[in-house]
């Protein structure tokens, strides 16, 4: 969900407004299919890379969407993705990152971001002492760098989440609100396991935060009067999505964002949108199947239950992909009168032995 003035603004009319809701002479898979010739990236042959140090190996596709905004028809995709197989040339240590751009210049950071960040963990010597520290520092230099580049962050930037395979460990690294969520068998369940955690004002530690920061946290209606500003409690993320609390200036109307840490936004980190990441690890074992990294575009209308759910019904991880976007389009245009850019990386684990 990017900032109020791009590809998230409440202020576009929901598909529930205008009282037709589905005229597009099309059914929403129907229009998805359209899209796909417009934007789609999908890494093809199915791709295998194996973890010696553990002896299993990672099955993995990617499939990136263009959003359908029909104000805006020629609109980039402004999402990314980076797969670097044998980082530092070690045949243990793999890097998948989505990388969710927002704002005018939404695409050019997003793609700045996907290039220095991953050369920054190719570079550092401290990687696999130290991969907390290692990502801190990088997130954090690559947004420095991404302040002193010829693009104009001030109100564009992008979101990241990141998983490095260290041999039989996931180290996963997130700025904003886009996911990595992992499947678990438990008996006969598989189950999500969210990797990462949505950095925005729904958080109560993290509204609190840009608060300390300066920052006023409102939502649209909120900010536009059709609601009291004193009520500072709001549902949860699912319920509320359609009018999610934001993050302002003081004074202003800007910058709007529904997230509350990225790379670049300038201006909005004078109030606490920050690039510090939340980094996690998990040591793999039998029961983990594969895991997701993917936009807030898949995770908008979709739980991670279920996205686990749809991925789990396919033996092929290019299908799951395809699953996984077509309904994540569809739940978009249900909701609103165009969709997210939607981005997922599908990674199965295959012969992990205890």
């Amino acid at each position: 969900m990017g900032c109020v003035y791009c590809k998230c603004c409440s202020h576009y009319p929901s598909s529930s407004s205008d009282g037709d809701s589905k005229d597009y002479g099309e059914s929403e898979t129907e229009q998805y299919n359209a899209e796909k010739g417009k934007g789609v990236v999908i890494e093809t042959p199915l791709t295998s890379v194996h973890v010696h140090s553990r002896n299993f190996d990672l099955l993995y596709s990617v499939l990136s969407q263009r959003g359908y905004y029909p104000d805006s028809p020629d609109k980039e995709n402004q999402d990314t993705y980076c797969i670097k197989i044998q980082l530092q040339g070690n045949p243990n240590v793999h890097f998948f990152g989505v990388f969710d751009g927002h704002g005018v210049f939404g695409a050019q950071c997003s793609n700045f971001v996907k290039e220095r960040l991953v050369d920054m963990l190719s570079e550092d010597p401290t990687l696999l002492d130290d991969p907390e520290k290692a990502f801190k520092s990088a997130f954090l230099r690559t947004n420095e760098e991404l302040h002193d580049s010829e693009i104009d962050d001030s109100m564009s930037g992008t979101t990241a989440i990141t998983v490095l395979v260290v041999g039989d460990r996931l180290y996963v690294s997130n700025a904003g609100d886009s996911r990595a969520v992992l499947a678990v068998k438990d008996g006969n369940q598989i189950l999500a396991e969210d990797l990462s955690y949505d950095q925005t004002p729904f958080r109560r530690d993290e509204c609190e935060r840009v608060k300390l920061c300066g920052a006023r946290v409102l939502s649209v209606d909120q900010v536009d009067g059709l609601k009291d500003p004193n009520i500072q409690t709001w549902g949860d993320e699912e319920n509320e999505g359609g009018d999610p609390p934001r993050v302002w200036v003081k004074n202003g109307m800007y910058p709007g964002t529904a997230f509350t840490r990225s790379l670049g936004d300038s201006t909005a980190e004078n109030i606490g949108v920050i690039a510090d990441p939340e980094v996690s690890m998990v040591h793999l074992s039998p029961k983990h199947l594969f895991f997701v990294v993917a936009s807030d575009g898949v995770f908008e209308f979709l739980p991670s239950q279920a996205v686990v759910d749809m991925v789990a019904k396919h033996a092929d991880t290019r299908d799951a992909c395809g699953a996984v976007a077509a309904e994540s389009y569809k739940l978009w245009l249900e909701h609103e009168n165009r969709t997210d850019d939607i981005t997922v990386i599908i990674v199965q684990i295959k012969n992990l032995v205890q």
